[in-house]
């Protein structure tokens, strides 16, 4: 199952295994048809009775295959069609047999329709559509007896256990939908996360930075862009998605992306425009920033593509803003036969230990979102390898 995308439908296993119960059971009264009719009371209505339960099973079989026609209509007629068929035994079957517990014609083909009431209801409305059954079997028996009370037992056991795991298995597939909302609604916030990190929260926080340095009424206008960018940092990295956002999920993941390999990739089929990932990384050559790639185009899915350069991108706005100053970068495009990696190495200040989770914490979004995040929903991997005065490498990994 993709995640994010439909939830497969978990009650419909049990209607086609009650359609495989039906079948056989038919299967089975008509063996002991085959083997008994001899001694019947009237032998011709026992093959009227098969004729009608074989109808009724291709009948009731396409019905319940099509969900909008489990209702209470089809529920009805299936239990009096099957109720009619029992009752038929009366008059067919030697009645003498029938009191010492001598079987009905339709046998097992009688738990069905109890079956279908347990699965479209539960357990009461299984239990209450075994109770029926079990009335019209005392009918023909003319009453229960120690020899006759193990069919209506074993419909009522079955309408109860077959509800309660019917019940289950609903609620699981209701919890198992909420689930994949759920992480669609964090895919999305992460995404729009990494865009406004990489846009809104960097300006407001250099206008707060430029505002303080020129003092005056600019120092006020810093201040307030320092409050809008905590206000948008708490909001963007609020671990409870908003209500709306699960109620209108965006497709997480695995329903935006592809199914990899070759010519896939994330995000991108093989229809999709396929770009040269040395070009993305040409963007990010400046004084101070030497790219080192392969001779020969690296091609990607586009939005892969766009993905993985724009992690290279915040790699290296990170290196400006806190690498410390003259500070210079280094990045180096390799294409592996699993994979492409793209590292990023400067010769700053390093990163202290515990920073980055520190970062993270505090709602600084630089690695946690616009790297790690960007290569995390691609499939890949980034190891971040730093030492306190020697610099700092990010490598980025991205499988094929």
């Amino acid at each position: 199952m993709a995640r994010g995308g439909p939830v497969p439908g978990l009650e419909g296993p049990l209607w086609r295994a009650l359609a495989v119960f039906r079948i056989a059971a038919l299967g089975y009264a008509a063996v002991l048809m085959v083997n008994n009719f001899r001694e019947y009371h009237w032998p011709p209505g026992g093959w009227v009775i098969i004729g009608v339960m074989a109808a009724w099973t291709v009948v009731s079989t396409l019905a319940y295959a099509q969900p909008e026609r489990r209702g209470w209509p089809l529920l009805t007629a299936d239990l009096a069609v099957t109720a009619a068929c029992l009752l038929a035994s009366r008059w067919i079957v030697n009645p003498e047999g029938l009191g010492v517990g001598a079987p009905t014609l339709p046998m097992a083909w009688v738990a069905s329709p109890v079956v279908a009431w347990a699965i479209s209801g539960g357990r009461r409305r299984g239990a209450i559509a075994a109770i029926l059954m079990s009335g019209a079997d005392a009918v023909v028996r003319d009453g229960f007896s120690q020899a006759t009370a193990n069919g209506p037992v074993l419909m009522l056991l079955a309408g109860v256990g077959v509800g309660h795991i019917a019940r289950l298995a609903i609620d699981a597939e209701a919890r198992l939908q909420r689930a994949v909302e759920l992480e669609a609604a964090t895919r999305e916030r992460e995404r729009l996360a990494r865009g406004i990190h990489d846009s809104v929260l960097q300006v407001l926080a250099l206008g707060e930075r430029g505002g303080v340095e020129l003092g005056g009424e600019e120092a006020e206008l810093g201040r307030l862009a320092g409050e809008q960018e905590a206000t948008l940092r708490a909001l963007v990295t609020s671990s409870a998605p908003p209500a709306a956002a699960v109620a209108g999920a965006a497709p997480s993941r695995a329903s935006r992306m592809g199914d990899g390999g070759p010519d896939g990739g994330p995000d991108g089929g093989p229809d999709d425009g396929r770009v040269d990932l040395r070009g993305l990384l040409d963007g990010h050559a400046a004084a101070g920033v030497t790219i080192a790639a392969p001779a020969t185009p690296v091609l990607l899915p586009a939005a892969v593509a766009a993905e993985m350069a724009a992690a290279v991108g915040a790699a290296v706005d990170n290196v400006r803003h806190h690498a410390g100053p003259g500070a210079k970068a280094w990045l180096l495009l390799e294409e592996l036969p699993d994979g492409v990696t793209v590292s990023i190495r400067d010769n700053g200040a390093g990163i202290p230990a515990g920073r980055l989770a520190e970062a993270e914490r505090a709602g600084r979004l630089g690695v946690a979102q616009s790297i790690r995040g960007r290569i995390r929903d691609l499939g890949g991997t980034v190891t971040v390898t730093s030492v306190p005065g020697s610099g700092t490498e990010v490598e980025l990994h991205v499988p094929r």
